[in-house]
């Protein structure tokens, strides 16, 4: 059943799109009277929560935020949780879709419909104040109501191919266990969970142009035996057209009897 490399590219993609729509947030530093101080950009890395939460909580410590360098908030990660299938977008998998090279040597691809899949993601919000974190969640929510579409290429060689995909906000989780003294660090984190609907695709069957079509068609007599009829050979006009140009045909009849071109 399997064999034969191929691969699409589809996981990394997806990682990389996803983050590209959480990396340009920032947060607004201001005064008593409102007064803009300073605008922060929160940075973004693909790293699991769990690292994040242990090296905050090492540097809650008093004598361990003295040895390291404390990581600097607010700032934000993301990562994979799980991929699942998802049945009910799952098309007749006999459909396909196809495109064709320019060129002298153009050929046709063909590949059959994706299989759906749902990556799960989990973008983690982590703050010092209520403010600060607010002010990154405001940013986002608007955009999902659940459900944002982002637009992508799923062969990254073949540009003219596009789809859209959609990305569904489907939970958002608060965190906030400061119990300690007031010299203690705090940290606050909005965990927010993501299903992106991606199709994975199989490998792409090629072949050259048809460029002529030629046909020849037999006749089957009362008596049970079958002769020549005639000749059918179907071409471009011209014959050197490209697959995307305007072009006619030409039709050629050929039998004892007769020849006509049309």
């Amino acid at each position: 059943m399997m064999g034969g490399h191929f691969y699409h590219r589809r996981v990394r993609t997806a990682v990389a799109v996803f983050g590209s729509m959480f990396n340009d947030l920032h947060v607004l530093r201001t005064d008593s009277n409102g007064k803009v101080l300073s605008q922060v950009k929160v940075p973004l890395s693909y790293a699991p929560k769990r690292s994040f939460i242990e090296r905050l909580e090492e540097m809650s410590n008093g004598e361990e935020a003295e040895r390291r360098v404390a990581l600097k908030l607010p700032r934000m990660s993301f990562e994979i949780t799980s991929i699942t299938y998802d049945a009910t977008r799952q098309l007749p998998k006999v459909n396909s879709f196809s495109s064709v090279s320019a060129g002298d040597n153009a050929r046709t691809r063909k590949v059959y419909v994706g299989v759906p899949y749902n990556i799960s993601f989990s973008l983690s919000v982590y703050a010092k104040s209520q403010d600060d974190a607010l002010q990154v969640v405001e940013q986002i929510f608007p955009y999902f109501a659940p459900q944002y579409s982002l637009t992508v290429k799923p062969f990254a060689d073949e540009p003219s191919i596009k789809e859209d995909v959609p990305v569904v906000l489907t939970g958002v989780d608060f965190q906030d266990d400061f119990e300690g003294p007031i010299e203690q660090r705090r940290t606050i984190v909005y965990t927010l969970t993501f299903d992106m609907k991606v199709n994975f695709y199989g490998p792409e069957s090629s072949g050259p142009v048809i460029r002529e079509v030629n046909t020849n068609l037999n006749i089957v007599t009362p008596d049970g035996s079958s002769g020549f009829l005639e000749n059918v050979r179907v071409t471009p006009d011209p014959i050197d057209v490209s697959p995307d140009d305007d072009f006619g045909f030409n039709l050629e009849i050929n039998d004892n009897d007769f020849t006509s071109e049309q």
